[in-house]
């Protein structure tokens, strides 16, 4: 499939309705754009092929099969290498960051009929029970956590004068599991020198609904850093608002057409 053909599949569901947001097929199609000749119906089959191998429809039975039968753990080793927020590679490894080890865990616990909820707690996302709100999963540790359980780990990521708020363990939906993992993905290709990598990943980020000014901000960074300055002064442009609060965008983006001459 063609990279300009997956951008647009990716930018169909994203900006579909949230309901028909598929988080598997999503989260394949970044990863297509990684290796363009990734077979989307046979990374989804891998997923079927997860659940078949679950003893029961529960979720004791799911998170036994990917923690224990197949090992499916955090990689403690090489945590900000890019392949690690790409899911068909951590299909391979079976080893992931937080949100990709909850995509799968997700994913395989719906085949198999298991109903779970994304958490989007800031530094380490984690996976909700749909019919216990105070059950979670952290699928990088391999461990059941209550609420205050969570709180307990969001002080020992964030230092113990870090404010936890109750929302930061409300469920999020598909767009903003999507839009983390890119946003994840950026800064790991970042984190490596990948610049092509991390301007694509970028690119991807700002389809999905929500993305903010910053967001688009980064983009033209990131054009710029591949040497593209015309689309980052378009780019600027286009954020530019009208009057004194759109100078810093209009001479950002002067700035970049002058590095044309």
């Amino acid at each position: 499939m063609a990279a300009v053909d997956i951008t647009d599949r990716f930018a169909e569901l994203v900006r579909g309705p949230e309901e028909h947001c598929r988080l598997d097929l999503g989260a394949f199609l970044i990863a297509a754009h990684a290796r363009g000749d990734l077979d989307l119906d046979a990374e989804l089959a891998r997923l079927d092929e997860l659940a078949a191998g679950c003893a029961a429809p529960t979720l004791d039975a799911v998170t036994a099969h990917l923690f224990g039968d197949l090992g499916f753990a955090g990689d403690v080793e090489d945590y900000g290498n890019p392949r690690n927020s790409l899911l068909d590679v951590v299909l391979d490894r079976r080893r992931g960051i937080p949100i990709t080890l909850s995509v799968v865990l997700i994913e395989v616990a719906r085949r198999a009929g298991v109903e779970l909820l994304g958490v989007g707690m800031p530094g380490h996302f984690l996976v909700r029970a749909a019919d216990d709100e105070d059950l979670f999963i952290d699928p990088f540790h391999q461990s059941v956590l209550d609420r205050e359980g969570c709180e307990k780990l969001f002080a020992v990521l964030h230092g113990p004068r870090a404010r936890f708020e109750p929302r930061y363990l409300e469920p999020v939906g598909p767009r903003a599991i999507i839009a983390r993992m890119l946003t994840n993905l950026q800064r790991s290709f970042v984190s490596v020198g990948d610049r092509a990598g991390a301007l694509w990943a970028q690119c991807l980020r700002v389809l999905v609904p929500g993305a903010t000014v910053r967001d688009r901000r980064q983009l033209a960074a990131l054009l710029a850093a591949n040497g593209r300055f015309d689309a980052a002064a378009v780019e600027l442009e286009a954020l530019a608002e009208p009057g004194p609060d759109g100078a810093r965008d209009r001479l950002a983006a002067r700035a970049m057409r002058a590095r044309l001459n």
